[in-house]
């Protein structure tokens, strides 16, 4: 690393009490650990509050910044709201990486000195994760379908650098797939990687929301509508989700998302040189590969990429 301090953590969470005690321990026991961890809470009203303030008192780096309660969880925008908060805080320049991480997952202790170090060895990383995994009750660990292509949204390690020459986070759905698509226009590489030792648990299944899954399906929809994903891409990409849990209900509630934007005119993410290098993006994806096309685009960006001074 440079002579920053290390990486700092924010985490944006609303109602986590199931949660909160398993990914604070997890973090708490990383074999290195973060330089500062800002914690806001967005009006949670169980006991999530009580939980962080006997935390920070323990811990001098974690902070809890406490945001009023708008009366209910606000997906996408209100949770990028929320790591902003975070984010106004801090002078990001004191930091070589920038997480943000949610407060429903169990990390083993060595997975920020891993992802760390792959960061080092790699200087046009700008992005990188491990891959979630859940428990379906039965005592093993599924894996969660996620491309290889990006860092998953709810374990984002970013090289400081990277994440201001992408613009952050978009405020709106989608956020988590939008990043990694402007970091390869701007020559960095985004990855997540299936390393046993970068493993995590999903307490609460990638895609289900905080309400259903048929409400988290219909939202990647929307999602992938205001992101610029085109239809042939949209329709092929629910296909090859048929066979997944829930199976054909899950990929008939994504294309409902994304019709259901279409059809009402929905805005779109106003970027038409994003929604030109996305589209090239899909249609050789589903010509080649999506593993053969990003190394192609990893290759040919390294052009245009700006190394940090």
């Amino acid at each position: 690393m440079s002579d920053r301090s290390g990486y700092c953590v924010i985490t944006p969470c609303r109602n986590e009490e199931q949660y909160a005690r398993r990914t604070l321990d997890s973090v708490v026991a990383q074999t290195l650990r973060p330089a500062r961890w800002l914690i806001v809470d967005d009006g949670s009203t169980d006991d999530t509050p009580a939980v962080l303030a006997e935390y920070a008192a323990r811990h001098p780096w974690i902070q809890v910044i406490r945001r009023e309660d708008r009366g209910h969880r606000e997906l996408g925008g209100g949770v990028i709201d929320a790591f902003y908060e975070g984010y106004a805080a801090i002078d990001p320049n004191r930091f070589d990486y920038i997480v943000k991480l949610d407060l429903d997952l169990d990390l083993p202790p060595g997975y920020f000195a891993g992802v760390v170090e792959r960061m080092e060895t790699e200087p046009r990383l700008g992005t990188l994760s491990g891959k979630p995994y859940f428990d379906p009750g039965n005592g093993s660990l599924l894996a969660e379908r996620c491309g290889d292509e990006n860092s998953v949204g709810m374990v984002k390690l970013y090289r400081t650098t990277c994440f201001e020459q992408i613009g952050g986070f978009v405020h709106e759905l989608n956020w988590d797939g939008i990043d990694g698509h402007r970091c390869r226009m701007l020559g960095w590489m985004a990855a997540s990687v299936d390393d046993v030792a970068l493993r995590f648990v999903h307490l609460r299944p990638m895609g289900t929301s905080h309400k259903s899954w048929w409400t988290g399906r219909v939202r990647h929809g929307t999602g992938q509508y205001f992101m610029g994903t085109g239809p042939v891409y949209m329709l092929a990409s629910a296909v090859a989700r048929v066979a997944h849990p829930p199976v054909v209900m899950g990929s008939v509630a994504m294309l409902w998302g994304y019709g259901r934007g279409f059809l009402r005119r929905a805005s779109r993410y106003d970027d038409r040189d994003f929604t030109r290098f996305l589209r090239r993006y899909q249609w050789q994806s589903l010509l080649l590969g999506k593993a053969r096309t990003t190394r192609a685009i990893d290759a040919r960006q390294a052009a245009v990429w700006r190394p940090p001074t």
